[in-house]
């Protein structure tokens, strides 16, 4: 019988890692309305703080990446599943709302930034030769899944209980991942004694920089990575991607739906039903990835999520069960899918061993883009007490940002060598 290659395994401990990750930041939607009813805290100052966690997890990204080639991938895991697990446990005695801002503005912050960045890409370049874009997109379906499954949960126990328990809930699987990574994660495949999954053959690896300082490392990937015309492009276009999905439908979409008095736990069940085609859209994006012409395919995917963001304001006006409905459809299947195509392009452009640090640095532009809609998006609430000049402005920049892709410059193998590109 022949042995599973020891990749799948990494690729499962990682996947759920994820999972645990992203609730925490998914979450944040379902527990606006109980801060804000047991605190009496704006809604504003709570969007800020999870504003500030998507920004500084975003911007820590390039971090993270450069720390991973210098501490290795499971001592980065265990640091940052710890520091999540501090963020979590401190929500437990938090009663200001600085406190708030301090515990999952930047606690948790820096505690999700690796599992949510540069972990994805980094696992599948050095765990992965073969199906790389099927890793990333199982990868990155994985912050699906976690809502898919808990955010219903989570909305039940705080409709039937309180926020505490469901905080509880996430505890303990926080708890459960650190000490299975600490068990089972490892470095890389020389210490298990393989390959990478699909590689036959050894290559060596420059080391070129193993030991600079991580920030050094991530400035002077920076600095190269901003002359070329294509990073601006996918960092305009990540930054819009932030904009329009967790920074506005994650923090958002529920308390949205309840002003139009769709009850919590069916509100979340809706960004619940999203995973669904979340996890089936960017598993098969990642598949395609590996096929087609990526600039094509999100030149698509934002073109259609322009036109299903357009379409909720007036869905929830009607009061429109199927068209609420045919929305979280067609904006499950396109949540994430972005990602496996930026990341793939971003590896095309700028190598194997540099693309996960340019990849974090526009992802920290992703998270700026989240940022901006979770804080703007709960002042627009507060100036109008509507959601729907949010959601309508976010439709039309995904317009923008499908124009932004499609001008990339088309690679070819005998481009990516020239003028070093390939070594930046």
């Amino acid at each position: 019988m022949k042995r599973i290659h020891y990749s799948w395994f990494i690729l499962a401990i990682t996947f759920f890692s994820i999972i645990v990750a992203g609730i925490v930041i998914s979450s944040s939607g379902v527990f606006i309305d109980s801060f804000e009813k047991e605190f009496g805290w704006d809604r504003s100052v709570i969007a800020l703080a999870f504003g500030t966690s998507m920004f500084l997890f975003g911007l820590s990204g390039p971090f993270m990446a450069a720390l991973l080639n210098v501490i290795g991938l499971k001592k980065m895991m265990i640091i940052s599943m710890a520091t999540l697990l501090t963020g979590i446990l401190l929500t437990f005695i938090m009663n200001q709302s600085w406190q708030l801002i301090i515990i999952w503005g930047f606690i948790i912050g820096l505690g999700a930034s690796l599992f949510l960045t540069v972990l994805s890409p980094y696992v599948a370049n050095h765990w992965f030769e073969k199906r790389r874009g099927l890793a990333v997109g199982i990868l990155t379906a994985s912050t699906a899944t976690g809502q898919l499954i808990l955010l219903p949960v989570l909305a039940a126990i705080i409709v039937n209980y309180s926020w505490r328990p469901a905080i509880g809930l996430i505890m303990i699987l926080s708890c459960i991942m650190l000490i299975i990574i600490f068990l089972f994660m490892k470095n890389s495949p020389k210490e298990v004694g393989t390959l990478p999954y699909g590689l036959e053959q050894e290559v060596r690896k420059s080391q070129e920089g193993q030991k600079e300082n991580p920030i050094v490392i991530a400035f002077k990937g920076l600095f190269e990575a901003v002359k070329v015309k294509e990073f601006w492009l996918l960092a305009g276009s990540f930054f819009i991607c932030g904009l329009s999905t967790s920074g506005l439908i994650g923090t958002h979409f529920v308390s949205y739906c309840i002003s139009f008095g769709i009850p919590l736990v069916t509100a979340a069940s809706f960004l619940s039903f999203m995973g669904i085609f979340n996890l089936v859209g960017t598993t098969l994006s990642g598949w395609l990835s590996d096929r087609f012409d990526n600039r094509w395919l999100l030149f698509w995917y934002y073109s259609l999520r322009g036109g299903s963001l357009v379409l909720l304001p007036y869905a929830l006006n009607e009061g429109s069960i199927t068209m609420l409905i045919i929305f979280t459809v067609f904006y499950g299947l396109d949540w994430i899918a972005t990602v496996p195509p930026t990341i793939s392009i971003s590896r095309q452009i700028f190598g194997i061993n540099k693309s996960a640090i340019v990849y974090g640095w526009i992802f920290a532009f992703h998270q700026a883009g989240a940022a901006t809609a979770a804080y703007g998006g709960g002042l627009i609430y507060k100036f109008f007490n509507t959601y729907t000049w949010a959601f309508f402005m976010a439709g039309v920049f995904c317009l923008l940002a499908s124009l932004f892709v499609i001008i990339i410059k088309k690679q070819h193998s005998s481009q990516l060598t020239k003028e070093g590109i390939m070594n930046i």
